[in-house]
């Protein structure tokens, strides 16, 4: 598929194909995808954990809504997505580099890379769903991320039994000025 189809069909799934199963070397593909995203001094703090037995699924709803688990109850996997605290925007000796101090450039590289890794799963005909509501600390302990890292989104995986339309999206003459 060409770059700018991929762009243009990506949606937001919540409804997923419960016969098709998504595979550790689809989720292995669309990481590959995200890891070559660009990061604050080439930093590379972003981390995935793919949740895909019943088990993880299960303890990783247990630190979400039910609006969220009700739109990815049949997803394939589900993809937590977090980032090293403290390492991106920041000088050697701990210090601030630019105004955003609090983790900011992390998570700035982090959603670069969910968006490579979303566009890949596009690609790959696979259907995603990025929730940022959550209970980080509830999804840390469940699965046992370290805590010198923030949970910041989580993505459910799968194939789309669903074509959703595309939402009305503004012009550019609406959203740019050059100078």
């Amino acid at each position: 598929m060409d770059f700018n189809t991929v762009v243009k069909e990506r949606r937001s799934i919540r409804k997923f194909d419960t016969e098709k199963k998504v595979t550790p070397e689809q989720i292995a593909e669309m990481v590959q995808a995200a890891i070559y995203a660009p990061s604050w001094k080439n930093a590379q703090t972003s981390r995935y954990y793919a949740c895909m037995s019943e088990e993880a699924m299960k303890q990783v709803k247990s630190g979400m809504p039910d609006f969220n688990n009700n739109s990815i109850k049949d997803a394939s996997a589900v993809i937590v997505t977090t980032v090293v605290a403290n390492r991106s925007g920041y000088e050697r000796d701990g210090s601030a580099t630019t105004e955003f101090c609090h983790n900011e450039w992390g998570i700035y590289d982090l959603g670069m890379a969910c968006q490579n890794l979303v566009l890949k799963a596009q690609d790959m005909g696979l259907g995603t769903l990025v929730m940022g509501i959550r209970d980080s600390e509830a999804v840390k302990t469940a699965l046992g991320i370290p805590e010198d890292q923030i949970v910041v989104a989580v993505i459910g995986v799968g194939y789309p039994a669903v074509s959703p339309e595309m939402p009305k999206r503004k012009a550019v003459e609406d959203v740019l000025k050059v100078l």
